[in-house]
C-alpha cells in the first residue's frame, strides 16, 4: 500500500466515524427532550415533511387528565364531528405536539383529521387562519388509537405564545364506544357537524361543551422554559369552583408568577406548569369501572406525573378526599403511607417533591370532628418534613384566623370546602417559588 493510498483510507474511515456518531447523535437528541428531529410542514394543506431541527427544550405546555368515558357516548362515540379543545398555554415556543387518549375507549379510536391553531380571542372557536396547522401521526394525517391507549403527534412548526388559548381539533368519522374525557375543564370548547376541522371561521362549531374530549396533552419546544412542574391533585387543583374561562386556576396563576419572576430576574427556574388534577381525586381509591374512573393517585402517578416532557418538580395536594369520601373513618397512616409511595417514586425519577398541607372544610357536609382530627394528623407529618422535600401551607394560608377549621370566607367559594377565586390567588400567592430549585433527593 502506497503512502497516498493510505491516507486515502484513513480519511475514507474518519469520515465514516464522522457520519455513525452524527446519526447516534441526533437519535439521542429526539429523545432527551433538548432538541427537535423532524418537524411536519408548517403549512395546514400539506402532510408531514422533514424540516431541520430547531434548538429548544420540549416542555409540558398543558395538560388534562383522562377521567372517565363520556356519559352518552358509549355506543357512537363522536362519530362524524369535529371535536375543538380549547387549552391554555402555561409557556411559548417554536413548535408544538399533542396527545391523544383512548384510555376508555372500548373500540380503536379512528381519527382522520386533526389540526392545532391559535385561537382568534377569548371565548370563540374561530382561529387565526395564518396558524392553522395540520397534525400527523409518523407521518400520515390518519391515526388508530387501540382502545386503553393514547397516541403523540408528529411535531409541528407553529409560534406559541405563553398565556394564550389554544385550538386542537380531531375529526373521527367511526364509533369508538366512550369518549376518554376531562369533565370539569372549566373552559368552554366546540363540537361541529361533520369534518370541519381546519375550518378557521368557527361557525360550523354551534355546539358547546364543558369537557376536554381525547386531548390529554400539550407539548411546546419552548425557548421560555427549561422543565416542567407537575401540579399533581384532586378537584382544588382542577379548579372546579375557579370561573370559566378565566384561568384562575391555582396552577395557572402560578405559572404567570413563575414567569414574571424570571423576566424580573429573579433566581428561579425557568419552569412551565401542567395541571393534573381530578375532581374527587384520592391518594388511594379508585373509582368504578375496567379501567377505573377517577383511578387513584397511586395508580396514576406515572402516566399522569412522570410522563411529561423535561419534568423536574411535582407538586401534590392530594388527601383530602380520602378523609370525605371514605364511609369509615380513614387511617391517617395509610394516607401518609400513600403519599410517601409516591414521593419515592418521584425520587426514583430524580425529581423533588413539594407538598401541600389539607386545608380546612368545616361547614360541608362531610365534616366531622373525627374527620378533622385526621386532617391535623397528616398535616403534623406534612409540616414536620416527614413526607415531601419542601412544604407548601395551604391551611395555613386559606384558613379563618378566627375558626381555623374553616376557610377564611372570603376565600371560600360557598361550599367550604373548595376556594374562590380569591382564594386561588392567594395559594399562587403564598407558594414559595425557590422551593422548585434542585431535583429529587434520597428517600426519606
Amino acid at each position: 500500500m502506497t503512502k497516498r493510498h493510505g491516507y486515502a483510507v484513513l480519511s475514507a474511515l474518519i469520515a465514516l466515524v464522522m457520519a455513525v456518531s452524527a446519526a447516534i447523535y441526533l437519535t439521542v437528541a429526539a429523545h432527551d427532550g433538548t432538541s427537535l428531529g423532524a418537524l411536519t410542514d408548517d403549512h395546514p394543506h400539506h402532510g408531514s415533511s422533514v424540516a431541520p431541527a430547531s434548538a429548544g427544550t420540549w416542555v409540558g405546555a398543558w395538560s388534562a387528565s383522562p377521567v372517565g368515558g363520556e356519559p352518552g357516548t358509549e355506543t357512537q362515540g363522536l362519530a362524524g364531528h369535529s371535536v375543538r379543545n380549547v387549552v391554555h398555554t402555561s409557556t411559548g415556543g417554536t413548535s408544538a405536539r399533542i396527545t391523544l387518549s383512548n384510555l376508555y375507549g372500548q373500540a380503536p379510536l379512528t381519527i382522520t383529521h386533526a389540526s392545532i391553531a391559535l385561537s382568534a380571542g377569548d371565548g370563540t372557536a374561530a382561529a387565526d387562519p395564518e396558524s392553522m396547522r395540520r397534525l400527523t401521526f409518523n407521518g400520515s394525517t390518519d391515526v388508530v388509537v387501540p382502545a386503553g391507549e393514547q397516541v403523540l403527534s408528529d411535531a409541528v412548526r407553529l409560534a406559541v405564545p405563553h398565556d394564550s388559548d389554544i385550538l386542537v381539533t380531531t375529526y373521527s368519522p367511526t364509533p369508538s364506544g366512550p369518549v376518554t374525557y376531562h369533565p370539569h375543564a372549566r373552559q368552554i370548547s366546540y363540537v361541529a357537524t361533520g369534518d370541519r376541522t381546519e375550518d378557521a371561521t368557527g361557525m360550523p362549531y354551534t355546539e358547546q361543551t364543558p369537557y376536554w374530549r381525547y386531548l390529554t396533552s400539550l407539548d411546546i419546544l419552548s425557548n421560555e422554559a427549561d422543565g416542567t412542574v407537575v401540579v399533581f391533585g384532586d378537584s382544588i387543583t382542577d379548579g372546579i369552583t375557579s370561573t370559566t374561562g378565566a384561568n384562575h386556576r391555582w396552577p395557572d396563576i402560578l405559572a404567570g408568577r413563575l414567569r414574571t419572576a424570571v423576566e424580573g430576574g429573579q433566581q428561579v427556574p425557568r419552569y412551565s406548569v401542567v395541571n393534573e388534577g381530578i375532581s374527587g381525586n384520592q391518594v388511594l381509591a379508585d373509582g368504578l369501572g375496567r379501567p377505573a374512573e377517577n383511578q387513584s393517585g397511586l395508580g396514576r402517578f406515572d402516566r399522569d406525573a412522570l410522563t411529561h416532557p423535561s419534568v423536574k418538580v411535582v407538586v401534590i395536594d392530594l388527601g383530602v378526599n380520602d378523609i370525605l369520601r371514605n364511609p369509615r373513618l380513614p387511617d391517617p397512616d395509610k394516607i401518609l403511607t400513600g403519599l410517601r409511595t409516591l414521593v419515592r417514586d418521584a425520587h426514583a425519577h430524580g425529581l423533588k417533591t413539594v407538598g401541600a398541607t389539607l386545608m380546612p372544610f368545616q361547614g360541608h357536609r362531610g365534616w366531622t370532628p373525627a374527620r378533622e382530627a385526621v386532617r391535623q394528623q397528616i398535616n403534623a407529618q406534612i409540616r414536620a418534613g416527614r413526607v415531601y422535600d419542601a412544604v407548601v401551607d395551604f391551611d395555613k394560608a386559606l384558613r379563618d384566623p378566627y375558626a381555623p377549621r374553616r376557610l377564611r370566607p372570603d376565600y371560600d367559594s360557598g361550599d367550604h370546602l373548595h376556594p374562590s377565586d380569591l382564594g386561588f390567588g392567594k395559594m399562587a400567592q403564598i407558594f414559595d417559588l425557590s422551593t422548585l430549585k434542585g431535583a429529587g433527593q434520597a428517600e426519606l
